[in-house]
């Protein structure tokens, strides 16, 4: 016999139910499944940046080059064992956000910056940061322009859509200075005009700038990066929200990518460190025992990738440092004293444990 007092109580959480149905908040319906769309295809499709050097280029052949590519790559060794599984779509400022809703990429990795407003209200998860990054604007050499607080009155270049624009405009604004902003669609456009003189300066993430100061040298062209950093820029991959499961994939291979260089795990000894682990942090790392105890259960991807998937990452694409090395180092963007340097030399780069 149901009691009054069992009735009300079935009825209290028949109530609860329907409401969480109607919210749609934690039903299976508003949730994704990334992981299994991305298995499933056999590939992943990451949004990546087409023309900044040492970050993301796109070639003419559907290759790709730079430091947001190889998370790419480590994404597609973790889930399948083979950093090739992937493609590569050009991701720009002004539709990134529209192809990860649409679903068009599973994950955007384009030197894009945490904000609370796109945390908010674009429905993105943001995985740990990449690369701590800070706006900048550059100048040619020949401008004698020592600080960005000589641009009064001057004319900005700025990619359309980017944070970029708000940190030009709050800096300017706080210092009592006046600028005319040039908002262009791709960074050709903005290399363009640069070169021609439409615009006395150029802003965007200092990292990037050094990256076009870089190649600018090829075209006759020599520009200085001014010491001003006008904002926080930390750049990292995002993710749809609401899609747990994928997005601790993306974020345990980036903290992978750090630990293992924390603990001195490399592309060349990867394999060494798996067969005979100095210590638990290792052992856990590479998803093996350690002194003849059982690997440990992290129930990252919750058994639909391998456990021992950083030993892909690492022996395929490398620790935080390797990839680093071979693609941001090349076109100048010094780690050594940064704020990208680890912090056991001094800078921000750190990972929470994975155990």
């Amino acid at each position: 016999m149901v009691t009054p007092k069992r009735l009300l109580t079935l009825m209290t959480l028949l109530l609860v139910a329907l409401a969480a149905a109607a919210c749609g908040g934690d039903s299976e319906e508003a949730r994704g499944d990334t992981l299994g769309e991305i298995l499933d295809r056999g590939n992943l499709v990451c949004g990546i940046k087409a023309d900044t050097p040492g970050f993301g280029v796109l070639n003419p052949d559907g290759t790709a080059d730079g430091n947001d590519v190889e998370y790419c790559r480590a994404l597609a060794a973790a889930v399948f064992g083979d950093k090739d599984k992937v493609e590569f779509k050009e991701a720009t400022s002004a539709n990134r956000f529209e192809l990860l809703a649409a679903k068009e990429i599973d994950v955007l990795i384009r030197t894009t910056t945490w904000t609370a407003s796109r945390d908010a209200n674009l429905n993105v998860a943001f995985a740990p940061t990449t690369f701590y990054d800070g706006a900048g604007v550059m100048v040619k050499a020949d401008a004698n322009v020592s600080s960005v607080k000589d641009l009064n009155g001057a004319t900005i270049c700025i990619l359309d859509g980017t944070s970029t624009q708000g940190a030009v405009s709050d800096f300017f604004s706080e210092n009592g200075l006046t600028y005319s902003e040039l908002t262009l669609q791709a960074n050709p456009e903005v290399r363009a005009s640069f070169i021609n003189d439409q615009c006395d300066g150029w802003s965007s993430d200092k990292s990037q700038l050094g990256g076009h100061q870089f190649t600018l040298k090829a075209d006759g062209v020599d520009a200085v990066v001014l010491p001003e950093t006008l904002s926080k820029e930390p750049l990292g991959p995002s993710v749809r929200d609401y899609d747990s499961e994928w997005e601790d994939v993306v974020r345990w291979v980036v903290n992978g990518m750090i630990i293992a260089e924390e603990q001195g795990v490399t592309m060349g000894n990867v394999g060494q460190m798996a067969a005979n682990p100095p210590n638990n942090t290792v052992a856990r790392l590479l998803g093996v025992g350690f002194q003849g105890g059982a690997p440990s259960n992290l129930g990252i991807g919750h058994g639909r990738i391998d456990s021992t998937f950083m030993q892909d990452v690492i022996a395929q694409v490398g620790n935080y440092g390797e990839a680093y090395e071979r693609t941001l180092e090349r076109v100048g963007l010094t780690r050594a004293g940064s704020p990208n340097a680890s912090y056991l030399d001094g800078g921000l780069l750190y990972a929470p444990p994975m155990r």
